[in-house]
């Protein structure tokens, strides 16, 4: 599946696809500051889509926003709207959304404080994030020579566009040698999170995450905690070695686009093909957003 769709929502308006550019000298191409969000729409009962957390996701983008001193000329209901009219348009009931704050071109240098602030808003097709046969039966991955970023040297709860540098050169390198995803480590050494993912761990049925102090506080993870409880299970929000990873009976992260992704092997250890509540997390997670549980349905923003 490609990224191509009909239209993109730009600055208030829908344009056509290749229409939608920014400038070269647009600040946040040179520098990375800029905000973004990923949300999905999943097809409800009875035809029609349904966003998974707008507003959640929405908010997050509008604290990310403030945290960089980055003033969106939009109402948080403007964006909204603008996330449903996009779908629509590309007549998605499936999908991916990408709402995206930039600067945009004026002046240069870090010190530039007057540019433009752009707002974008993307859509299109998009299967698994880790394959449809990681999904099934789980990935392999190995942790990562880079380290997370210091919890003082960026601001983790924000989902900042350069901050992904980090992850992709991560990814990079665990795909280069022969697994799926990298997962890394903090400054202390404790396990952080995938490049784009929280992740869990379950040893005689306790179930781990680390806390949200150097990571983001992701949407799914809060979800699969929230399945997790209302299945009759603690989850513990505390730090851990990798080393609890390699003896674990379970492991599985967690993200928008990445859903419930089972891990079967961690730096070639053998963790074992997905366990029953990595199983039945993945089913409550994907039946929910389908609209088929009920206490998720509250959740869901029909269109």
């Amino acid at each position: 599946m490609g990224i191509e769709s009909r239209f993109i929502w730009m600055d208030g308006e829908l344009v056509p696809f290749d229409q939608a550019k920014v400038h070269v000298l647009s600040h946040s191409l040179h520098y990375g500051l800029g905000v973004f969000e990923g949300i999905r729409t999943y097809r409800q009962p009875g035809g029609g889509g349904g966003v998974f957390k707008l507003d959640e996701h929405l908010r997050r983008l509008f604290d990310s926003a403030k945290m960089c001193r980055m003033t969106i000329p939009f109402s948080f209901e403007q964006v909204r709207e603008a996330c449903i009219q996009t779908l629509k348009a590309n007549e998605y009931e499936e999908g991916y959304i990408r709402p995206l704050i930039t600067l945009g071109k004026g002046a240069m240098g870090l010190g530039a404080r007057n540019n433009p602030v752009q707002v974008t808003v993307a859509t299109w097709e998009w299967g698994a994030y880790l394959g449809e046969e990681g999904l099934r039966d789980g990935i392999r991955v190995a942790t990562s020579t880079f380290t997370r970023h210091h919890v003082n040297a960026n601001l983790q709860r924000a989902k900042v566009i350069g901050h992904y540098v980090n992850s992709i050169l991560a990814r990079y390198e665990a795909n280069d040698n022969g697994f799926d995803e990298a997962i890394m480590l903090d400054q202390m050494g404790w396990v952080a999170e995938g490049t784009g993912e929280n992740l869990f761990v379950v040893r005689d049925g306790v179930v781990k995450t680390p806390p949200v102090v150097n990571i983001l506080a992701g949407i799914t993870r809060r979800t699969a905690m929230d399945i997790l409880r209302r299945e009759g299970l603690s989850v513990q929000e505390v730090p851990f070695g990798r080393d609890a990873l390699y003896v674990a009976d379970e492991v599985f992260l967690t993200g928008t686009a990445a859903e419930i992704t089972p891990v079967r092997e961690v730096d070639r250890r053998e963790v074992g093909p997905p366990g029953p509540l990595t199983k039945r997390v993945q089913e409550v997670y994907s039946t929910g957003v389908r609209g088929e549980v009920d206490w998720l349905r509250p959740y869901i923003t029909r269109y």
